[in-house]
């Protein structure tokens, strides 16, 4: 039998052997001939070759990689090594979203500066990313918390604050009294801070906002272009997010003293106007103000309003309180009073603050309404027997004058009687809100202003950039430690020369991650925040790739960011990613018990003994500590809480990088969720064991020969066998090519390969007497197995073309030969009566009368054609079917 059937040798002796496959010593030769020769670093030089730029969104430096990680990083790796095969000049780079919050929890839980910590884990994680083999060009690397990168930051904000495009502004936020310290929404656990347990407070404070809001049109119309290059669920949340809403603003009169002053309310179906039965402010709106001096309930309330959340999300879930304020305004079309109510689901930051509510036709206000014996009024025709909130547009009933019209005819009859009186506009809203860029956090990018109390604010001076954040500071989680550094808050007022502190916030992280993918065409640039040259050369990304969590934050900033760039003539383009391919997640089983408070403990599964049925599926488990039951949970995305988790580090160890890189693409569509399975990893490492043998097996096969003149076929010399081969491994050539290059589908080439591997396997088996065409086809078909398969497992496919004499450094995709296509005989099906009764292989594209002879000639036909014939139906290269009678 052939080496590619023998069972795979298990003595360690062995492991030093070159004929068996050993993936540490393997790939630890392959990484270190790639660093040597820096194969994958690449010029800003003109070239004659295409470009190809292709990006994961870059890691933050946690310390450890996930599988998470691999998926995400080996996907953009197969499609840089399949364009470096097709003749393009591709750069792959890799740097680090290295500020945020995680970094000052780590280091108030190590008492350890998060500079330290933050450069520890990327040396950590840097090496195992090299050690996946990824084809990364690392002469391009940075992070984003060094002066070098955020230098740029500053300066790109000091010419926006001139633009006009940055403003001040005060800002509700949630703050915690104990800490003394903004809580971002997720650190809200139940109204409280997660660190100190304290009830959060809403307070209002200065914040930096960029003035996203002037791009919204832009930024909305744009997604028309990538259309068809994105995932058409990520353009519908970026769309939603951004919200744009034709409505109206309507305004209700009140007295305010001798004055009459107005209540603006935006709202997208004036049609319902007339089921108006109270307006809500916020606690903070000037008529909530208002009634507070007047009564020292309302103040209480108002109080009691600013505890807890901001987060919108929060508010959906809270419940719904309120209090009248005894106040009321004008209905503009019927002049009739209404009441004016305070309620905490109501937020300042978001419109005018004020909402006018419709008991009848909004699920909430009827929630609200219901609570507290409200009147709920219909004016939209209901369906019978609905019950609470109709929310669809209708025809108008109750609506006086408007009777009978639908939305359309409503809107436009109501903005003119009102329009007319000054008491309404058309107006076009959006959801999108100013990004705000101010975080009161110490680990972030100094904001480049400063405090004077005579000149306000005051911008630094480009000369004086970088401000540096002190690198040496172990934050204790109360307040922005900053604030403490007099060497670093002192300062000279640039404008009047008098003494003046520096800002203490930091900018929002999204700002780093923002612009990055730009950075990387000159990484290294002191004089530039882009090269223009190289961003011409290089952007956009033609190919994107990262988790859809990122839809709406990330990539709706990096794509208002490149349109700011463009603007100050840094970029070209209104696009930063040209194609976005948004990964599935890894998920993996989990093992619990619950506890007597209604938490779980999560198990390791290497803490448990796991029980199967017949057909290997678990049915039973126990902890290996107590011998007690354990809940065998559904399958979930991996995570740390709880403990389903697979190190990618581990299993590299035992399997290989190349395994993992194999089976992570394979075992799904690279879009999809991968359920992850230690037991599935055999297969993948299995093929890639009979590749190894494969090659030593054609090495011998060879005895010496040319391997050069062993690629001349003639196929005229050919047995059928061999034709075969030839024929599926050009097919294969052609499809994967066609996968990768134009479906974007990385798991199919997979199972390709896999099959031009066994079809390789079954002809060298066959094969008695190896002549030079039998060993040209088989080494033409497994050189385009390890050239093609290089892609997924780079390792293992190099070493193997090197000890067949092909230089992997001039690698290139496998020419196709369509001759190689072309089949010499087809098997066409003979029916009788629509029945099978016979196949007959002939020549294709036969001309009809000589396949109906042909299969009247078999005797499994002939037998059953007893009557007489009445018809003869031929479909081409298909079947023959003859019709009898009597």
């Amino acid at each position: 039998m052939s080496n590619a059937d023998r069972p795979e040798p298990t003595d360690s002796s062995i492991l030093n052997n070159p004929n068996h496959y050993n993936p540490k010593a393997c790939e630890a030769a392959q990484q270190a001939k790639w660093a040597a020769d820096k194969r994958f670093e690449v010029s800003n030089a003109k070239s004659a070759k295409p470009s190809r730029y292709i990006l994961s969104m870059f890691p933050y430096p946690s310390g450890k990689l996930h599988m998470g990680h691999v998926r995400n990083y080996t996907i953009p790796d197969v499609l840089s090594r399949y364009y470096r095969l097709k003749g393009f000049e591709v750069m792959q780079p890799m740097g680090w979203d290295a500020f945020g919050l995680p970094a000052e929890n780590a280091a108030i839980a190590n008492q350890t500066p998060p500079a330290e910590w933050t450069f520890a884990n990327i040396d950590n994680m840097r090496g195992q990313l090299k050690r996946l083999g990824l084809s990364i060009d690392w002469s391009r690397e940075f992070a984003t918390c060094t002066p070098e990168y955020y230098r740029w930051e500053q300066w790109f904000f000091l010419q926006l604050y001139k633009k006009g495009l940055v403003y001040k502004k005060l800002a509700t936020v949630n703050w915690d009294p104990v800490d003394n310290t903004v809580l971002a929404n997720e650190q809200v656990v139940d109204g409280k801070g997660w660190r100190s347990g304290a009830p959060v407070e809403k307070r209002d404070i200065p914040m930096y906002y960029f003035k996203i809001t002037d791009y919204a049109d832009e930024l909305l119309d744009d997604l028309d272009k990538l259309e068809g290059q994105w995932p058409s669920d990520v353009i519908t949340m970026q769309r939603n997010w951004i919200g744009r809403s034709q409505g109206m603003e309507v305004h209700f009169p009140y007295k305010n003293s001798d004055d009459i002053s107005t209540l603006d309310v935006f709202t997208t179906r004036p049609d319902t106007l007339m089921g108006v039965t109270y307006v809500a402010v916020a606690a903070e709106h000037r008529l909530a103000k208002l009634a507070s001096e007047q009564n020292p309930d309302i103040a209480a309330f108002c109080e009691q309003c600013k505890q807890g959340s901001v987060a919108e999300a929060d508010l959906a879930k809270a419940d719904k309180i309120g209090m009248d304020t005894g106040l009321t305004v004008t209905h503009p079309l019927t002049g009739a009073e209404v009441p004016v109510w305070v309620a905490n689901y109501v937020l300042m930051s978001y419109g005018s603050g004020a909402v006018m509510a419709v008991p009848a036709h909004d699920e909430r206000d009827f929630e609200f309404a219901s609570k507290y014996n409200l009147p709920i009024k219909r004016v939209i025709a209901t369906p019978d027997g609905h019950e609470g909130a109709y929310s669809e547009r209708g025809t108008l009933v109750n609506s006086g004058e408007f009777d009978g019209l639908d939305f359309d005819a409503a809107f436009a009859a109501m903005l003119a009687k009102l329009e007319a009186q000054e008491l309404a506009t058309r107006k076009i809203q959006y959801r999108l809100r100013d990004w705000g860029v101010s975080r009161q956090r110490y680990w972030g990018c100094p904001i480049p202003m400063i405090n004077c109390e005579y000149c306000g604010n005051v911008p630094v001076a480009e000369e004086d950039l970088p401000i540096k954040l002190p690198t040496d500071v172990v934050p204790d989680g109360r307040g922005n430690p900053l604030k403490n550094i007099p060497e670093f808050v002192n300062t000279t007022c640039p404008k009047c020369g008098g003494p003046a502190e520096r800002e203490t916030d930091t900018f929002d992280t999204f700002m780093e991650s923002s612009w990055y993918y730009a950075r990387f065409v000159s990484p290294n640039d002191a004089s530039h925040m882009v090269d223009k040259t190289a961003a011409d050369r290089w952007l956009p990304v033609d190919q994107y790739v990262g988790g859809v969590e990122h839809a709406v934050m990330h990539l709706l900033y990096a794509r208002f960011y490149h349109k700011l760039m463009r603007d100050e003539g840094l970029v070209s383009g209104d696009e930063p990613f040209k194609n976005l391919l948004t990964q599935g997640m890894v998920l993996a089983g989990t093992l619990y018990r619950d506890n007597d408070d209604g938490s779980k403990t999560y198990y390791f599964a290497e803490e448990v003994t796991i029980n199967l049925d017949e057909r290997g599926q678990p049915i039973a488990a126990v902890l290996k500590a107590d011998g007690l039951p354990v809940t065998i949970g559904k399958i979930e995305k991996m995570s740390k809480s709880k403990n389903n988790g697979v190190d990618p580090q581990q299993t590299i160890d035992q399997y290989g990088a190349d395994t993992v890189r194999l089976y992570t693409l394979f075992a799904a569509p690279a879009d999809q969720t991968l359920e992850w399975s230690d037991d599935s990893l055999k297969g993948p490492y299995n093929f890639l064991k009979k590749v190894w043998r494969q090659t030593q097996d054609h090495l011998q096969s060879m005895n010496n020969q040319d391997v050069a003149t062993s690629v001349n076929i003639d196929s005229s010399k050919l047995d059928k066998a061999a034709k075969n081969l030839r024929r599926k491994t050009h097919e294969t050539i052609a499809k994967i090519d066609h996968d990768l290059g134009t479906r974007l589908s990385l798991n199919t080439p997979v199972s390709s390969l896999m099959e031009l591997g066994n079809e390789l396997g079954s002809y060298m088996a066959g094969i008695t007497d190896n002549t030079p065409s039998t060993i040209a086809v088989q080494h033409e078909a497994l050189v385009t197995l390890l050239t093609l398969l290089s892609t997924y497992a780079p390792h293992i496919c190099e070493q193997l073309l090197e000890q067949l004499g092909i230089d992997t450094l001039t690698l290139t995709y496998p020419v196709l030969d369509d001759a190689a296509l072309q089949l010499d005989t087809i098997t066409m099906v003979v029916q009788v009566n629509g029945k099978v009764r016979g196949k007959m292989d002939v020549p294709p594209d036969s001309d009809a009368e000589s396949l109906k002879a042909q299969a009247k000639a078999i005797d499994s036909v002939a037998k059953f054609l007893t009557g007489a014939i009445k018809k003869e139906i031929v479909v081409p290269n298909k079947l023959v079917n003859i019709v009898v009678v009597g």
